[in-house]
């Protein structure tokens, strides 16, 4: 029964929101910006408004992961899964040929539900980092590089800790070519429409 949940949060997670809002707009997200179907590439390319949908849908594709497997009284390590695989459900989308986001949306919002202390946390090391250093990929890979740290020192559970090791080795494998463009000066920062 748990692999047939686990595939319906890959679904839940698949749904691509970025790719929807901006073709509402007349925009194929896939072929402006980065091409990435992220909010951050939303705002770049079609607007604020269009983000703020974008990052309320790619969010909410977590809570309600979550949600759902703690309605159905599934154990904790069980919800983790599912949250888990509503995060690779938006990383490889079946609705964009397995080619989705880099999942920091999702991936906040089941960490708000499934380990609010920590989701807080990551999304305010994560604000500041932007506030910092104006670039959304640097500021969500040092935010989820914290993660693990964050897990064990807060909220410490063995199957929290690996859950939180493998959402940040996610992010670091969905930003591994902005992390080329930091480090060759080329990386785009955030700039509003």
């Amino acid at each position: 029964m748990i692999v047939l949940y686990m595939i319906g949060a890959f679904v839940l997670g698949s749904i691509p929101f970025g790719l929807i809002v901006a073709k509402v707009k007349g925009i194929d997200i896939r072929k402006s910006g980065s091409g990435n179907i992220g909010a951050t590439n939303v705002l770049r390319s079609v607007g604020k408004l269009a983000a703020v949908f974008t990052l309320a849908g790619d969010m909410s594709k977590g809570v309600l992961a979550i949600i759902i497997a703690r309605h159905l009284s599934l154990g904790e390590t069980a919800v983790g899964l599912i949250g888990i695989f509503a995060i690779l459900g938006h990383d490889f989308s079946l609705f964009s040929r397995f080619k989705g986001g880099k999942g920091v949306a999702t991936s906040l919002g089941v960490l708000l539900v499934y380990s609010p202390v920590i989701g807080i946390l990551t999304a305010a090391i994560w604000i500041i980092a932007l506030s910092i250093w104006k670039y959304s990929s640097l500021s969500a890979i040092i935010a989820f590089c914290f993660l693990p740290l964050n897990v064990y020192w807060f909220d410490y559970a063995q199957n929290k800790l690996v859950y939180g090791l493998i959402i940040m080795l996610l992010i670091v494998y969905k930003h591994r070519g902005n992390i080329e463009r930091l480090i060759n000066g080329t990386e785009a920062g955030v700039r509003k429409k």
